[in-house]
């Protein structure tokens, strides 16, 4: 007999709009074979393995995470979180370093995460003389909650080599001081010279990193993931994720590679991109610019202050064509990082007008979208490029773009109902680790932020701007595969992969403000059960 399972009793949102609303589903061998309004006694007349009732709880399909980076977000918890409750300061961090380096090896590198100025007492990014307060015996590195930006202490800087006559890499700025003497603070590109002579971690060690993420990630629902800055050396992510999911890596996964790391030898095997696998390379990654929190995204008008500041642009026309040649070679994506209005604006005007390669999904995405203009906004839809923004930036770092950005154009980031009006793809996502928050990856805060468009400190991000919870869910699911193209995912429905998640509470009859404190009680892949609540007895 095989495996039939019949889930009764719930209230289960189906992403489906064919039939959005379901109390039943039955699932045969992992994919759901029926779903829709009916009675245990009436779907038991055929042969079934298990029955399990949902006791009128609230069922969504899995949740798809657009863009993240699970192996950063794997290896961020590892590090020393330079967020609260653990750092409200650059002292408290100076402490957090020594204590580390107490539990260390000699020389051994310190690494740290998630620093955001908004939110230190000092309201400024840690410095080399900073972190040399901390330690001059072991190399430090300490990483800002948008990714794009690193502060070190003097050993790192020597170790590679970086002095005052050290000149800025393309796309990238080295901070020096009044002197000419750098500041240990780097930006974009610049970072680079620093990762390069980082300890490198085994596939072996990378791979068990990320099986260990895995239940985490199945505790918030999330059934498919993505990982929008994989790489091809020193380690190949593809050869690291499938090792991954011989340990335990439960989520199905689509690899975006680094342009820059293929582009010399852009093809790729079929089997590399074949979507059916439960691992797959499903697009190329280019920069345009950087991130709004952290000053670099590029920008107009610039940024709030006293300088003209415009950010750092990484990227050109014939860059940008030349990546979509070669993911056009491949049939996947190309997914550009942009945030800022001139990044936008360059991505939209180079590929206005001009058809897409692939057929059943965008061929391009914009990842972050966060300042489009009116113009840009007409000719992506136009031209049938999707948008991917995450709700979590404005909810999150709200300190940062206010000093950035100002109150009006902070309401007008991410105008995410504007974008869906205008007949722009959308899916969310959380880019986790890359934002200020302790819990960076839930979904449930991302909703939350959608849906009300307030700050998690009460400030209000732009309530034109905000879409109601349905909405919200379907750019999480159905809407996310649209854009990421894995098969057979997204939705509920006959076919489609039994990923689905039972909730605590029903996301959709509660105050919007209490979305965040949702919890899954059950996550499903394929019908199995990989994440069950427990239970704590009164």
């Amino acid at each position: 007999m095989k495996d039939t399972r019949i889930f009764y009793n719930g209230q289960i949102f189906t992403s489906n709009p064919m039939m959005p609303y379901a109390n039943a589903m039955v699932v045969r061998e992992g994919r759901v074979t029926w779903i829709g309004i009916g009675e245990k006694k009436d779907l038991e007349e055929e042969l079934v393995s298990h029955s399990i009732d949902l006791q009128g709880r609230r069922v969504l399909p899995g949740f798809i995470d657009a863009h993240l980076h699970p192996l950063y977000l794997a290896n961020a918890s590892k590090q020393i979180a330079c967020t609260p409750p653990i750092v409200y300061s650059i002292q408290d961090l100076v402490l957090e370093i020594r204590k580390r380096q107490e539990s260390q090896s000699t020389g051994e590198w310190i690494e740290s995460w998630g620093y955001d100025e908004g939110k230190l007492t000092e309201k400024r990014a840690p410095t080399r003389v900073d972190l040399d307060r901390a330690t001059t015996d072991a190399p430090v590195i300490v990483t800002r909650t948008c990714g794009h930006i690193i502060a070190v202490n003097s050993l790192a800087l020597k170790l590679a080599g970086i002095d005052k006559d050290t000149q800025d890499p393309p796309g990238g700025n080295i901070d020096k001081d009044s002197n000419g003497e750098p500041t240990g603070i780097l930006r974009e590109s610049a970072r680079d010279l620093i990762h390069a002579i980082l300890p490198e971690q085994s596939i072996e060690e990378s791979a068990i990193s990320l099986a260990e993420l895995s239940p985490k990630l199945s505790v918030h629902g999330i059934t498919s993931i993505t990982d929008l800055l994989a790489r091809k050396e020193p380690v190949d992510y593809l050869d690291m994720y499938n090792e991954a999911r011989e340990k335990g890596l439960k989520q199905r996964t689509v690899l975006y590679y680094n342009w820059d790391d293929i582009k010399e030898q852009p093809s790729l095997s079929k089997q590399k991109t074949n979507r059916e696998k439960a691992v797959h390379i499903g697009g190329v990654k280019v920069f345009s610019d950087g991130s709004v929190s952290g000053q670099t995204a590029w920008v107009n008008p610039p940024f709030v202050g006293g300088k003209e500041n415009y950010g750092i642009p990484t990227t050109s026309e014939t860059d940008l064509l030349a990546a979509a040649e070669g993911a056009k070679q491949n049939n996947i994506q190309l997914v550009v990082h942009a945030m800022g209005e001139q990044a936008i604006d360059l991505i939209v005007d180079t590929f206005y007008n001009k058809k897409g390669w692939l057929k059943d999904a965008p061929s391009i995405r914009i990842e972050h979208a966060a300042m489009p203009t009116k113009k840009a906004i007409k000719r992506a839809a136009e031209t049938g490029i999707a948008f991917v923004p995450q709700p979590i930036f404005l909810f999150a770092e709200i300190e940062s773009y206010l000093q950035n950005l100002g109150t009006i154009r902070t309401k007008q980031a991410y105008p995410v109902q504007t974008m869906l009006n205008a007949g722009i793809k959308v899916a969310f996502s959380s880019d986790a680790p890359a934002t200020a928050w302790a819990d960076p990856v839930n979904p449930f805060i991302g909703i939350q932020a959608a849906v009300t468009r307030i700050a998690y400190d009460g400030t209000d991000t732009g309530q034109d701007e905000k879409v109601d919870v349905s909405t919200a869910i379907t750019l999480y699911t159905r809407a996310a595969q649209e854009i990421t193209r894995i098969p057979d995912v997204g939705q509920l429905a006959p076919g489609f992969h039994a990923d689905f998640i039972v909730l605590d509470q029903d996301i959709l009859h509660m105050k919007p403000e209490d979305i965040g404190q949702v919890q899954v009680e059950e996550t499903y892949i394929s019908g199995e059960l990989v994440h069950q609540k427990e239970i704590v007895k009164q």
